[in-house]
């Protein structure tokens, strides 16, 4: 389809004098480029239309365009991907409105990590993901009635693999693994359930964990974890991955080598920099960064998808292994290829970043201070060939040449 579509431009643009016909929706012009998947990072211009993106190339004519955002100054990147957040709004207290904290940040793709389980997720789904302009996808929760506190969280009689996998694949291109958390017994119950439901349903696993005697963390990752399955929370303070010296603890590289994944689910309690710098310093970088976003993490440790890549910034990663893990890394985590990157006949998903000098703070989630010279702020969203988020009005004309004009074309 994507073939026959450009095949049809193609031949609509051949068919007319290109000064006279305006053929793209919008083009962004001269921003520099970094798509970590195809291995570009340089200025080029990208055209979109019908929510495609149709055309990159190093120079677009700008009158080919109905709408031009001049991105010069700025990085254009793949929409990024957020696969820890909680934005079930309507069903839990802690949730955030997915739109209103995505959309902003440069996030075109966020996934709702375990809010809810197999008994409610279709009523998440109806009242929020279908009525969302982000994508909303979904780790399914173990626990049948969702992330609704202990009393639901410790019961194993709520973990049913079976009813999970089915739930899964019922609803394939939006719930794209299985997600554990918070459970308190010290007992592997909730981590082996959850990945049997993986099993069932051919999806990842995300696990939440916190070790208990007898149940610790070199177990999880190295026995009771399969390759390609998510540990989220990795810099947090109750996961041992550095040693009484601040090295990272072999058992760590090993469970990397087998091919565990690992992801930063910043949250209130899971980024903390006198963990994260000296591993990051020894070359123990996050697989995927994510925020876990909800009422209370987007506060004062403020995890915001750009916020939270300023910190790793900050910490020593380049501006390139920061998008990496933020675009193409997570969609390979989650087994979609199709996101990620900005390719020809793919859907267009674009953030629009700029790279700001001056001094910021950032804090972790003990709520210490890390003073550095750059941060990240998205300028621009588009999402399915449609601008979102315009912060400085780069695809919009200046109110002294817009004519007769109203918010409400």
């Amino acid at each position: 389809m994507r073939a026959l579509a450009l095949a049809l431009l193609a031949a609509a643009i051949g068919q007319a004098p290109v000064a006279a016909q305006q053929i793209y929706d919008l083009l962004l012009k001269g921003g520099r480029v970094i798509d970590p998947k195809n291995r570009r990072n340089e200025r080029l211009d990208i055209a979109i239309a019908g929510g495609r993106v149709v055309k990159i190339a190093a120079e677009i004519p700008a009158a080919q365009a109905r709408r031009v955002a001049n991105v010069s100054g700025y990085y254009v990147t793949p929409g990024l991907i957020d696969i820890h957040a909680h934005v079930d709004a309507q069903g839990a207290p802690l949730n955030l409105n997915p739109d209103h904290n995505t959309l902003r940040y440069g996030v075109t793709t966020v996934v709702d990590a375990g809010s809810s389980g197999w008994k409610n997720f279709e009523q998440f789904k109806s009242r929020v993901i279908d009525r969302s302009k982000v994508r909303v996808l979904a780790l399914l929760n173990i626990v049948g009635a969702g992330m609704y506190g202990s009393k639901v969280e410790d019961d194993v009689g709520e973990m049913d693999p079976e009813a999970a996998a089915r739930m899964v694949r019922k609803y394939p291109g939006t719930i794209v693994g299985i997600k554990t958390a918070h459970f308190q017994p010290a007992t592997w119950d909730a981590v082996d359930r959850a990945r049997k439901a993986a099993e069932l349903s051919g999806s990842v696993l995300m696990v939440d964990f916190h070790p208990k005697p007898g149940r610790g963390y070199r177990e999880l990752i190295l026995e009771h974890m399969r390759p390609g399955d998510i540990h989220t929370h990795f810099y947090g303070r109750l996961t041992p991955q550095l040693d009484a010296q601040k090295k990272v603890q072999p058992y760590m590289l090993e469970a990397r080598k087998k091919g565990i994944l690992f992801d930063v689910g910043h949250g209130s309690g899971s980024l903390w920099f006198r963990i994260a710098v000296p591993a990051i310093q020894q070359g123990f970088l996050p697989d995927t960064i994510s925020t876990d976003l909800h009422k209370q993490s987007v506060m004062l440790p403020r995890a915001t998808m750009t916020n939270v890549m300023s910190k790793f910034l900050a910490m020593g990663m380049t501006l390139e292994q920061v998008i990496e893990r933020s675009t193409i890394n997570p969609a390979k985590a989650i087994h979609r290829p199709d996101l990620g990157s900005i390719e020809e006949g793919g859907t267009a998903d674009v953030a629009v970043l700029a790279l700001e000098r001056g001094t910021f703070a950032f804090l972790d989630s003990g709520h210490g201070k890390l003073t550095t010279d750059k941060a990240l702020r998205c300028v621009l969203t588009v999402r399915n060939g449609e601008v979102l988020y315009d912060a400085e009005g780069l695809s919009l004309t200046d109110w002294r040449q817009a004519g007769p004009y109203s918010n409400f074309k």
